[in-house]
């Protein structure tokens, strides 16, 4: 989509449908919106003095050719109570956009709220608009509701115009960067084949410029990543670790931050299978891997002065005669022998070698993604995701540059006592550690794997797939992770 900044009045921007956002106790007679107003000859306060516009969390009011503007329609959106959370703005203006879907509106304009900086305004908006725009509709071949949208005008004034191009140009970087994630990750699982997502990072690779390492099956064997191999093993599809490269040619710090995704395309669970209920959704479990890919295309176009990695250990789970079982045991890359308990504790698995694999190759720091416990979702639901670490600097700055981002993380304990839970009789260690725990057990499994190197873990299961859609998105992958990865090597100005 196109986004322009247009510095005029909002009653001066011919659009098809122009989009304001208002807080339950906002007055239209003063603030962002008293322009707005005005032009309407007070409506919007007599609206809510009538009690028509109440300004609830998205709702939404659409009024037909407004007399006073030059837009053809007016999409009033209420963000709720005002809140310290910034991005209530974001949020509501993607309400907005995605309540035109299916109305033939081929532009939209967007009424500027000054009370944000201007950058940090042009981002929300260029993201939120990007976002609004996703859906699951692309194998549709009837009854699809498409948004019709093709360009966007953000409308601002000479003083904030230039930081405000500033931000739309950052938001929509990230935004892209976004949407790769969300497209890998609402793929079937036919169509995204650890093959076939190594074939997209190599494309996505050949066009940013980044370096990619794409090790197959037979150089797996030959390094000996046992964990990896392990469960891949029950699938016809082969292995692959992904390794895309950000090397700046001047480099403003020694530190090599490396982004480890989980990429299991599809998970049935293995021997240990699933239920049928909702198996069909398992192919979101390559999320962590899209959100990685997606940060290293965004972060290819910033071009920040910090190498980064991007690794994704990419294997299908399946149950076969060649699958492993409960009971086995298997020889990581790092050397550690672990215990397979449950064939569905696979994400922990392909992760220990690619962590192993991420400092082989020189990082200093570590952020790894991963769908990767149902027992995250009990215990934070589908709002926040979960942190663990074993450094608290390391984890304060992720946990930071989440909160710039507009991502909600909050941070488990991985006490030690926690590793007697996962302690093996035969091996060193097992692959799950009971019903207790459940997200900080698997936390704990690949801090084994980590030593000393500042690492973090993200456990995204409950935040990168939306089952329903949402007046503010759509059904299906979220992206989440990507703001903040980018926000951690590229931070926003503030």
């Amino acid at each position: 989509m196109k986004i322009d900044v247009r510095a005029a009045a909002p009653s001066d921007i011919a659009v098809d449908a122009l989009i304001a956002v208002f807080f339950e106790d906002e007055p239209f007679t003063a603030g962002p919106l008293a322009g707005l107003d005005a032009a309407l000859d007070g409506a919007l306060a007599a609206c809510r003095e009538a009690s028509e516009l109440r300004g609830r969390r998205d709702e939404v009011t659409y009024l037909h050719a407004p007399k006073g503007l030059a837009a053809g329609r007016l999409v009033l959106v209420g963000m709720g109570r005002r809140e310290a959370d910034r991005y209530q703005i974001g949020r509501a203006i993607a309400v907005g956009v995605r309540y035109l879907r299916g109305k033939k509106h081929a532009s939209v304009g967007v009424v500027d709220r000054s009370e944000l900086g201007g950058e940090l305004f042009g981002q929300l908006v260029a993201e939120a608009v990007e976002s609004a725009s996703v859906d699951l509709s692309a194998y549709k071949t009837e009854d699809r509701n498409d948004l019709h949208v093709e360009a966007c005008t953000v409308q601002t004034d000479s003083s904030r115009e230039q930081a405000v191009r500033r931000g739309v140009e950052r938001g929509s970087i990230v935004a892209d960067g976004i949407r790769f994630a969300r497209s890998l990750g609402n793929e079937p699982g036919d169509k995204m084949t650890p093959r076939i997502m190594a074939e997209r990072a190599a494309e996505l690779a050949g066009e940013l410029g980044l370096g990619i390492e794409v090790l197959e099956e037979e150089r797996l064997k030959e390094l000996g990543m046992g964990a990896l191999l392990g469960v891949a093993r029950g699938s016809e599809e082969p292995a692959r670790l992904i390794v895309l490269s950000y090397e700046p040619e001047t480099a403003t710090s020694s530190d090599v931050v490396a982004f480890v995704g989980k990429g299991i395309t599809f998970d049935s669970g293995g021997i240990s299978i699933k239920p049928r209920e909702g198996m069909e959704w398992m192919k979101y479990d390559m999320c962590g891997g899209a959100a990685v890919l997606g940060a290293m295309r965004a972060i290819a176009k910033l071009k920040p002065g910090r190498k980064v990695l991007g690794l994704v250990a990419a294997a299908e789970n399946m149950p076969s005669g060649k699958a492993i079982k409960p009971g086995d045991v298997l020889r990581s890359y790092s050397g550690k022998t672990i215990e397979v308990l449950n064939t569905d504790a696979e994400g922990r698995l392909v992760l220990s070698d690619a962590l192993t694999y991420a400092i082989e190759k020189g990082a200093t720091r570590i952020v790894d993604l991963a769908t990767l416990t149902g027992a995250c979702v009990i215990a934070l639901g589908h709002v926040f995701a979960g942190l663990m670490s074993n450094d608290q600097e390391w984890a304060d700055g992720v946990l930071a540059a989440a909160g710039s981002a507009g991502e909600k993380i909050w941070q488990l304990p991985l006490d030690k006592a926690y590793r007697e839970l996962i302690r093996s009789d035969i091996a060193d260690i097992k692959n799950l550690g009971g019903r207790t725990a459940g997200t900080i057990t698997a936390g704990y499994f690949l801090r084994e794997f980590v030593g000393s190197t500042p690492w973090v873990h993200l456990d995204i299961a409950g935040t990168a797939w939306v089952e329903e859609d949402r007046p503010d998105i759509a059904r299906g992958a979220t992206g989440f992770g990507v703001p903040t990865l980018v926000e951690l090597v590229a931070p926003a100005a503030s």
